[in-house]
């Protein structure tokens, strides 16, 4: 999110509107719906979290307990069901 100075994008019949309401505050205008970005879309989090999911998958079919995947992968057993649960209906 950045800062714009009001000056340079508003009309002048606009701001003076905009300042009857809220003068010299910084005001924030959020995106429209369609313009809005999803979590992780901006980084590769969402990625490698989908990669990761993928692996722990993979590993419990090949066999490997649901305790040793929490410890290594720092999750609780509980979140490492959640993730097979959530794979396995994919």
């Amino acid at each position: 999110m950045g800062y714009r100075n009001a000056h340079s994008v508003l009309p002048q019949h606009l701001l003076a509107a905009i300042q009857q309401y809220i003068d010299g505050e910084c005001l924030y205008i959020p995106r429209k719906e369609e313009h809005r970005k999803q979590w992780g879309e901006c980084t590769r989090s969402r990625q490698r979290l989908l990669e990761r999911n993928r692996e722990i998958a993979a590993r419990r079919k090949a066999g490997c307990p649901v305790s040793a995947l929490a410890e290594e992968y720092f999750l609780s057993a509980k979140a490492v069901y959640k993730i097979l649960s959530v794979m396995n209906n994919d």
